[in-house]
């Protein structure tokens, strides 16, 4: 079995040019199959929101569905770097709140790393998680938290302008301090220079292939989640295809009497059955 990475692992491997590839999970299994195909990290994310609870976006999800989830999802994966992600409301209001639901994290879900959104005006917020001890990766670019600010789930740093807010916001968070930074829907041009120009590694989800490694929800990559699927995303299964005719089949055994057969039956014990019909003429009407 692999060796679990940490964070030494994944500044050296920026250094040496080779991606990392992360993917969300939610629960036990799928934890378990992204370990055993050797992802190098997991993210916890809160867009389990939309993937497991069907809530139109990331906002609805509490802190508390956060650690249930990081708590399955360690189980699972026990030997791969996970990252929980900090949902709304659990880190806007007080550096001391997000301290304490940071900690949270690894105490409860024995997570590696906490992820926040945000940039230069999270950098209180970061400082205050890394000075209790707690590891954190930044995320900029479409932050799904606020989208509401940004016009909706767009694409940023398409304008020049916009994108130097974007190289503003990483370097803010890299002189904070946070280890590894994600971002989100923004060109490859720009993502390209923000990993070129940060010593820490720099994730694309949506932000092209010249960020240090990238990252996918595991929904949209197996065809799980099926209300919508973003531009950034590739498809390599059809899972609700695959499960969807799965129960179709059984159905229709079940309505044609097909299933159960016999090899399906547990059937009683050599020499009880004479007993059981024993039984069963004393119970008869």
């Amino acid at each position: 079995m692999a060796t679990k990475k940490g964070l030494f692992d994944l500044h050296q491997m920026k250094r040496a040019g080779e991606q990392i590839a992360w993917i969300t999970a939610y629960d036990y299994p799928t934890a378990s199959f992204e370990e055993a195909a050797g992802v190098d990290m997991i993210l916890v994310g809160d867009s389990l929101g939309m993937c497991v609870y069907g809530y139109p976006g990331t906002v609805p999800v509490t802190m508390d569905q956060c650690i249930v989830h990081s708590e399955a999802v360690r189980r699972g994966a026990p030997h791969t770097f996970v990252v929980g992600d900090m949902p709304l409301g659990s880190y806007q209001a007080s550096d001391e709140d997000a301290v304490t639901n940071a900690i949270r994290f690894l105490k409860e879900a024995n997570v590696d790393a906490i992820k926040l959104e945000g940039g230069v005006r999270t950098v209180s917020r970061v400082k205050a998680i890394l000075d209790a001890g707690v590891a954190v990766c930044g995320h900029i670019g479409l932050t799904p938290q606020s989208s509401g600010q940004l016009g909706g789930h767009k694409a940023q740093g398409r304008t020049a302008e916009s994108a130097q807010d974007l190289v503003e916001d990483a370097l803010a968070i890299e002189s904070a301090g946070a280890q590894l930074l994600l971002l989100e829907a923004v060109p490859p041009e720009v993502a390209g220079f923000i990993a070129r120009r940060l010593a820490i590694p720099v994730y694309s989800i949506g932000a092209g292939p010249e960020c240090d490694g990238q990252l996918l929800i595991v929904s949209d990559m197996i065809g799980q989640f099926q209300a919508f699927t973003p531009k950034f995303v590739k498809k390599y299964a059809d899972v609700a295809g695959v499960v969807t005719g799965a129960m179709k089949s059984y159905v229709e055994d079940v309505k044609k009497g097909a299933f159960p057969a016999d090899e399906h039956c547990y059937h009683m014990l050599e020499g009880e059955k004479p007993k059981w019909e024993a039984v069963m003429r004393k119970y008869a009407k």
